[in-house]
């Protein structure tokens, strides 16, 4: 039997347990099967704006239960599967891992089952996303009815070899330092939330979020850029450097950068609209590169949405390639029929 509760805070064992599931599903599958936003919330009483986790936890026999509480009734919490739902409204968005000795036996539906009940009265809607383009993950979300609206691509450069990086060219009258914690955070905030209005995720960070990141170990202001136009924040290239590069190439890819690490990463670059001159984007790229090319890394990786044309254009122009792909399904259930097709 396997016990689906639903929780809007973890214990340490919790943790424990969801952090092992989550090891045995990269092993397999080559990628991490969930975002950062989801892996910064899996701390124990810790609990952020709406959001809640789904357990799937493994009995003795029997289908899927819900359960509201805390508690699986009666044996161990071994945790085979998990899901994270944020948002709220139009806007609920999730993630979904089942342990891979678990797949094909009904797991994976039953979550998808109970995150579509979660998502709201109708017109309700809900975005899952799938981290590596797996065709079982595209098979699973067509067999329950979503749809594929969204990839996100991870890009990457070499910074030790291929094309060398230029001197970046700042508009007239734009200055660039580093970022001051405590000083900077809501003018950063700001600049974050215009520059990304229209984004699902990365628009709607708080103070919260950002104190999140801030307390993590790989957190360094020194990697962090703000561009600053007579005192006003007006653009931003906030660098991170993983220790362990944990995302291998995938086969169909070819691509000649192994496992390993330590990896730089284009973290989040930004721009307020209207307001840091032509070339902007561009500059800070360049400032943040440099920045990870002399710490003496061998190269970097980036995110961007598929559809952001113009973005995509600047950092293949920079020498970026594609290295892999996540992808979003949707779902909605515009008249309340709730039934998943099957």
């Amino acid at each position: 039997m396997t016990s689906l509760i639903w929780q809007s805070t973890l214990s340490g064992t919790d943790v424990d347990g969801i952090e092992s599931l989550l090891a045995a599903a990269e092993r397999v599958d080559g990628s991490g099967p969930i975002s950062e936003d989801v892996r910064l919330t899996l701390q124990p009483g810790l609990r952020v704006g709406s959001g809640r986790h789904l357990l799937a936890v493994g009995t003795a026999s029997g289908g899927p239960t819900v359960h509201g509480g805390a508690a699986a009734p009666g044996g161990s919490r071994e945790i085979v599967g998990y899901a994270h739902l944020g948002g709220d409204g139009a806007g609920r968005q999730a993630e979904v891992v089942v342990h891979p000795t678990q797949r094909r036996h009904g797991v994976g539906r039953a979550l998808a089952e109970a995150l579509t009940q979660a998502a709201g009265p109708p017109p309700a809607q809900l975005d899952v996303w799938a981290h590596g383009d797996l065709p079982s993950a595209a098979a699973l979300a067509d067999r329950l009815g979503f749809t594929r609206a969204r990839v996100l691509f991870q890009l990457r450069r070499p910074l030790d070899a291929g094309p060398p990086l230029a001197s970046p060219t700042l508009p007239p009258g734009v200055g660039v330092r580093t970022f001051v914690p405590g000083q900077d955070d809501e003018g950063w905030l700001a600049v974050n939330a215009a520059a990304f209005a229209d984004h699902p995720e990365q628009g709607r960070w708080t103070r919260t979020d950002l104190a999140l990141r801030q307390a993590e170990p790989w957190f360094d202001p020194a990697g962090f850029f703000v561009a600053e136009r007579e005192g006003r924040i007006v653009g931003f290239h906030w660098t991170k450097v993983h220790d362990v590069d944990a995302t291998p190439p995938p086969a169909a890819t070819g691509a000649p950068i192994g496992r390993g690490g330590p990896i730089g990463e284009v973290y989040v670059v930004g721009v307020l609209p209207g307001a840091g001159g032509a070339g902007l984007g561009r500059a800070l790229t360049l400032t943040g590169l440099r920045h990870l090319q002399a710490r003496g890394l061998a190269s970097v990786l980036l995110y961007v949405d598929e559809d952001n044309e113009r973005a995509v254009r600047m950092y293949t122009a920079l020498g970026f390639t594609e290295y892999a792909r996540d992808v979003s399904y949707h779902w909605s259930d515009q008249a309340g029929d709730r039934e998943i097709i099957g």
